[in-house]
């Protein structure tokens, strides 16, 4: 049965821990984006839900480019040797991105249980994906949740250097033209740090939260299956 509520974000730990257990029902997960909160599964214990202190955000008029990917992307677009695609092949997205290494972790977060209930997402229209191809091959992706609104950005990878960079850009961009001015992505990273990215207090964050979900903007269409 989906949970129909969590407790307060805002009275959350010093972690960010606001629940522990519950499903991956897409009601569950609705709600839990509508609320700021995440599930950030740890082994194989009960599933936490979290909403952490600062959070990590990318307001898209500070994003910087560093010199040497706007020449990968010159490049990209002068030799027209790369393909950009929208919720062309979420699973195989979702899938790529477990499978990249972590430094520091014995595994993964996207465990397949987050597999089986964020391909279920996509399909009623809240989880989208960026795919990168060279011709055929898909080299690259980022995929995360659109809820009232407001891009969540879950996780990326590439398989030859600067894919996965490239399709954040991409994103960023398809984002903009739907009249997003900002981006949620949970965690600080030096690469997002590097375009721009920075952290707020929580409670800034779900303020903004509010505000953004109140202008009632579509982000993508709806999922063709």
């Amino acid at each position: 049965m989906p949970v129909t509520q969590f407790p307060d974000p805002r009275e959350a730990d010093s972690d960010g821990l606001v629940a522990v257990g519950g499903d991956l029902e897409p009601e569950t997960l609705i709600l839990a984006y509508r609320s700021g909160i995440f599930p950030w599964p740890m082994g194989r214990g009960p599933l936490p839900w979290c909403s952490p202190d600062p959070r990590a955000i990318l307001e898209f008029e500070r994003l910087h480019v560093p010199r040497s990917l706007k020449k990968s992307l010159g490049r990209a677009h002068g030799q027209r040797r790369l393909a950009f695609t929208v919720d062309q092949a979420f699973d195989a997205v979702i899938r790529a991105c477990a499978k990249v290494p972590r430094p520091g972790q014995s595994g993964t977060w996207i465990t397949p249980r987050m597999l089986k209930a964020y391909g279920e997402f996509h399909r009623r229209g809240y989880a989208h994906s960026i795919e990168v191809w060279e011709e055929n091959e898909l080299i690259g992706g980022v995929y995360g949740v659109d809820v009232d609104g407001v891009f969540a950005g879950e996780s990326m990878f590439h398989l030859k250097p600067n894919a996965s960079k490239l399709g954040l850009l991409f994103l960023i961009d398809h984002l903009r033209a739907a009249g997003a001015r900002w981006m949620d992505i949970q965690m600080l990273t030096p690469h997002m740090k590097a375009l721009g990215a920075r952290e707020i207090p929580r409670d800034e964050f779900l303020d903004r939260l509010a505000l953004e979900r109140q202008r009632g903007i579509r982000l993508f269409q709806p999922c063709q299956q």
